[in-house]
């Protein structure tokens, strides 16, 4: 339900058990684990489960060693690259950037910070920065992961992007870096939802006509009011339903647009954008 497709286990503090009965607790635990996950639909029996302890194997690093603990951490590391699949990067696609976080560097110009959920983005390029304000143009001028220069980002990457002539005020978190003419920003469309249930961490109370929550699309939080499609007095927690949303300002989103229905900084729903209606 999160998208978590792959899990593996790092059973921490194995330092803190006693020698004599040490393989027995580690076994008991291990058994516990694997049911847990089974019971929320993951391969229990399958899953990479590793023990050992991250504060012996800091210390192991501290001192320029790597002994027993620092070993495990490897063993770990060793499971997740052949348990977990290398994801496949969207390259093809139009290029598309969250914006996340904005900065001036003196003398280079604004950089704008963020993931890039698909394409690819090379220095020269021209984009668009779309939402939330009038769409503006700009070239993009350096591309930085971890301090290193760049010719391109990738699909999957995090990176900085440094755009010309753009202020830092223009810019601001939750708008998107995009291929010119890619996607447009929008303030009303269809969606149909799924609401959290008071187990799962979401609403006690049934909602209704003009609910009014935030609507957390990419990495920005809009306020919008639900409309219930007619023929639809409520809608209660658990409920899978269409409605319609209107926002108080344009986010970039497209058909297929995945966001989260969030009040007062908690989750409460989730959806996928339908019908694009303005």
């Amino acid at each position: 339900q999160v998208g978590v497709p792959y899990i593996v286990i790092f059973l921490n503090k194995e330092d803190q058990l006693d020698d004599e009965d040490k393989e027995e607790m580690l076994e008991l635990v291990e058994m516990e684990v694997r049911e847990l996950l089974s019971e929320y639909d993951f391969p229990g029996d399958d899953t990479p489960i590793v023990a050992g302890s991250a504060f012996q194997a800091l210390e192991e690093a501290k001192a320029g060693t790597a002994g027993e603990w620092s070993e495990k951490i490897y063993k770990l590391m060793d499971e997740v690259d052949a348990y977990i699949p290398e994801p496949k990067r969207e390259t093809d696609k139009d290029f598309l950037m969250a914006i996340e976080d904005i900065f001036t560097i003196q003398g280079r110009g604004t950089v704008v910070t963020g993931k890039v959920d698909q394409g690819q983005v090379c220095v020269g390029d021209e984009v668009e920065i779309v939402g939330l304000k009038d769409t503006q143009k700009t070239t993009v001028t350096g591309v930085e992961m971890f301090r290193k220069e760049m010719d391109c980002g990738l699909a999957g990457d995090n990176c900085g992007v440094l755009i010309r002539g753009i202020d830092k005020e223009a810019v601001q978190r939750g708008m998107v870096l995009c291929k010119p003419g890619s996607i447009n920003p929008h303030t009303a469309f269809e969606a149909e939802i799924y609401v959290l249930t008071k187990e799962e961490g979401g609403r006690h109370t049934p909602f209704f006509n003009n609910y009014r929550p935030q609507f957390y699309v990419r990495t920005t939080d809009v306020t919008g009011s639900v409309q219930l499609q007619e023929g639809t007095e409520m809608v209660m927690p658990g409920d899978n339903v269409k409605v319609n949303v209107e926002l108080i300002a344009p986010v970039a989103m497209d058909q297929g647009t995945k966001f989260a229905i969030r009040e007062g900084g908690r989750t409460v729903g989730a959806g996928v954008v339908s019908k694009i209606i303005a």
